[in-house]
C-alpha cells in the first residue's frame, strides 16, 4: 500500500511546503483539500493548474486526489451539485489526480431512499463527464451515509467504473460497523482509505496514529489480508480542531506507525 496525507492537517499551506514534508517523511502523495481558502482549488486558471502539477512531478510525488464539499445526496436541484462535482472532475484532470471526493450530505428532512436516489441519480451523471476525464469520483463514508453498507446502497446502483467509495473508517466505526464488515461492503468500489485516529465518539479532536480508539490496526490487517493495494491516506482534521498538535512534527511517526501495521499484518 502507498501512504498518503491529506493537506487538511496543514490548512493554508504552501505547496512547496507541502512537498517538503512529503519528501521529507517518505510519504508517496497527498490529498489536496480542493477549497478557497487553500492554495488548489477550482478557481485555480489554467497557467495556475500547470504550475502544480508540474511541481508534483518534479518532487516526485502523486497527487493522489482532489478532496471537494460537493454534496450530491442534498435536498435541491440537482443543476448546481453536479456543476460542483464537474469542476472538481476537471481539475483533477488538469492535476493528474485519479479522484474526487464527494461527500454524501443528505438532509434531514430526507428518508433514506429518497437521499440514496438523489445521489445516485447525480454520481450517474456525474459519471460519464469524469469517464471522459479519466477520473474517478468517490462518495466517501461521511455525514448521512457513515457506514459501508449506507455508502454502497448509493454507488451499487450507479454501475459505474467511474463512481466508487472513500472509506473513512472514523465514520464506519462511528456508525458502529466492524472493519470486516465495512470492507465486505466497499470492497467492490474501494478508490482509497482515510486513516485517522481520535479519543473517542465524544472528542474527536485528531491524535497522533495509534494514540487513540480507532480500529486502525484491525482496518489495515483487513486490508491486507484480502489483498488490497490500494492508498491510506492520513486525514488529520487540523482546520477544525484548534487544539490539535500541529501535524508537521507528527508525520513521520506516522508514517512508522503505518510501515510497523503494515508488516505486521503481512
Amino acid at each position: 500500500m502507498k501512504l498518503a496525507f491529506s493537506t487538511l492537517g496543514v490548512p493554508g499551506l504552501p505547496l512547496a511546503d507541502v512537498l517538503r514534508l512529503a519528501t521529507a517523511n517518505g510519504y508517496h502523495g497527498v490529498e489536496l483539500r480542493a477549497h478557497p481558502e487553500e492554495p488548489v482549488h477550482p478557481g485555480l486558471d489554467d497557467a495556475a493548474r500547470a504550475d502544480v502539477a508540474a511541481g508534483f512531478r518534479a518532487a516526485g510525488v502523486e497527487i493522489l486526489g482532489v478532496a471537494g464539499y460537493a454534496r450530491v445526496a442534498a435536498p435541491g436541484d440537482d443543476d448546481a451539485v453536479l456543476a460542483e462535482v464537474r469542476a472538481l472532475v476537471d481539475l483533477a484532470h488538469d492535476l493528474g489526480a485519479p479522484f474526487v471526493r464527494v461527500f454524501p450530505g443528505g438532509g434531514d428532512g430526507q428518508s433514506a431512499e429518497e437521499a440514496d436516489a438523489t445521489a445516485a441519480r447525480r454520481l450517474g451523471v456525474a459519471a460519464e463527464y469524469a469517464a471522459d476525464r479519466d477520473v474517478r469520483v468517490l462518495l466517501e463514508t461521511h455525514d448521512s451515509h457513515r457506514t459501508g453498507a449506507a455508502a454502497s446502497r448509493v454507488v451499487g446502483p450507479v454501475g459505474h467504473r467511474n463512481v466508487g467509495v472513500l472509506w473513512d473508517i472514523m465514520h464506519t466505526w462511528l456508525g458502529g460497523e466492524q472493519p470486516a464488515v465495512s470492507y465486505a461492503a466497499l470492497s467492490p468500489y474501494l478508490g482509497y482509505v482515510q486513516v485517522k485516529d481520535i479519543a473517542g465518539p465524544d472528542d474527536k479532536t485528531p491524535l497522533a496514529l495509534g494514540a487513540g480508539a480507532l480500529p486502525l490496526a484491525e482496518c489495515v490487517e483487513v486490508l491486507s489480508r484480502e489483498g488490497w493495494d490500494g492508498w491510506l491516506c492520513w486525514e488529520y482534521e487540523a482546520r477544525w480542531y484548534e487544539a490539535a498538535a500541529p501535524l508537521p512534527a507528527l508525520l513521520h511517526d506516522g508514517r512508522e506507525h503505518l510501515a510497523r501495521l503494515l508488516n505486521e499484518s503481512a
